[in-house]
């Protein structure tokens, strides 16, 4: 995407949070790490809260809709061309205009969360264990 956003809010995932609680959260060592390296917050959701992250379940279940759909009845032989052609449909569910809004996901993306995104750092995070 280009950038860091200044919170992530995770589900409350073993790879993300190793012990959940509301107002406490511990997070797993590595994601804090991954957290420190690109200097973003993390505010993992509170657990059996849907509405903490309403947008991200609704997205999985328009991909769910609208492309898992689309390619129920392909074969794909290798994971690049399942890959390709989960990216062609995604970049077209994204250009296609949103009734409500007005606008299409990728040109609101464009025009209110790409410009509050902070920079990248210069190095990419390394895992390590």
């Amino acid at each position: 995407f280009g950038g860091v956003p200044r919170l992530l809010v995770p589900d409350n995932l073993r790879s993300a949070v190793s012990k959940a609680n509301r107002y406490e959260p511990r997070l797993n060592e590595s994601y804090q790490k991954l957290a420190n390296h690109y200097q973003t917050a993390v505010m993992p959701a509170r657990p059996y809260k849907p509405k903490d992250k309403a947008k991200a379940e609704n997205a999985v279940l328009l991909v769910e809709r609208w492309i898992m759909m689309r390619l129920r009845h392909q074969t794909f032989y290798t994971f690049k061309e399942l890959n390709l052609a989960i990216r062609e449909l995604m970049n077209d569910l994204n250009e296609r205009e949103m009734k409500h809004y007005g606008a299409s996901r990728k040109a609101l993306f464009d025009k209110l969360d790409k410009p509050a995104l902070k920079p990248l750092p210069k190095q990419r995070y390394l895992y390590t264990e």
